[in-house]
């Protein structure tokens, strides 16, 4: 009897460990040495951060595998500066920053998932390719519950300290998608992904389309709401449609990064409706306790 206890035990060890999701990451980031062409990695910490958290969050981000970075700290003048926040804002989010080689496409880590609670790395990859910024590896940390919302000024002030100007413009009107976005899912209850999809669509409409007018504009976000089957009210629909409207007036040239929207479409596309995924976990679930029901009947 005893050995047939043990085979039970492990049987259901093997259900649990087949059950166990493998997280989808960036490439390894160790220690390659220093590239020269792309230069150092950079690391900008919150200033409100401890020493301890401020340890924590290196350790996260994995910096001692560089052999060097470039380090900085941002603050709520950097928030205020950069994006017109509030220049007393405690900052604790921090970021790493990987150059990349052009055409390599912008990749995004949230290391902290449960700590940045309402930014997703869709929702920042669509920011920051409206910001400007490309071609990059970017991982995300807070040692404390943050919105999220702030990294996007590390991300600024790192450029910025690298002597890559991003646009003001650009930089506001992305830390303003931002806001839309969560807001919106928040105020909606839609999710995040529908919400970080509806506003990539929108982008590679206008994209294709090159609307000349605010109508023009209107008329896409109507059209994107009617095909992905969102219904918003009439406030958070002015507001998008204002929203993409100060990117035309921007002149964003949403075509350079349309690739990037494909892909960020498809990636998004898996997190909404990842049929495969459960159909395979349904299959594996039933036919463990099929067995394990047999194999119980089998003891008695």
């Amino acid at each position: 009897m005893k050995k047939k206890f043990t085979l039970l035990m492990t049987l259901v060890i093997l259900l649990v460990s087949s059950l166990t999701v493998p997280e989808t990451t960036l490439a390894s980031t160790g220690n390659e040495g220093i590239n020269e062409k792309l230069g150092l990695p950079i690391v900008v910490y919150g200033e409100a951060l401890s020493d301890t958290q401020k340890s924590e969050v290196a350790e996260l981000l994995e910096v001692s595998q560089h052999e060097q970075v470039d380090e900085f700290t941002v603050n709520g003048q950097d928030l205020a500066n950069y994006i017109g926040g509030n220049p007393n804002a405690n900052m604790y989010s921090s970021v790493k920053i990987i150059h990349k080689d052009t055409g390599q496409g912008l990749n995004i880590e949230i290391v902290t998932k449960d700590n940045i609670t309402e930014v997703t790395k869709e929702m920042y990859t669509n920011a920051l390719l409206t910001a400007g910024v490309q071609d990059a590896d970017v991982l995300v940390a807070s040692s404390v519950k943050v919105s999220g919302h702030s990294a996007l000024t590390g991300i600024y002030k790192a450029y910025d300290a690298k002597g890559v100007k991003l646009d003001e413009g650009r930089m506001q009107v992305a830390s303003e998608e931002l806001d839309v976005a969560t807001s919106i899912a928040k105020e909606e209850g839609i999710s995040q992904a529908e919400i970080s999809e509806l506003l990539t669509e929108i982008k590679k409409a206008i994209a294709e389309q090159n609307p000349a007018t605010r109508e023009e504009v209107e008329q896409i976000v109507k059209e994107q709401l009617q095909a992905l089957n969102i219904e918003l009210s009439a406030e958070d629909r002015q507001r998008l449609v204002d929203l993409f409207e100060q990117m035309r007036d921007l002149n964003i040239d949403f075509d350079q990064v349309k690739n990037q929207l494909d892909d960020l479409t498809g990636n998004i596309q898996d997190l909404i409706n990842d049929d495969g995924f459960w159909n395979n976990l349904r299959s594996a679930v039933r036919d463990f306790f099929r067995s394990l029901s047999n194999f119980i009947s089998s003891l008695f």
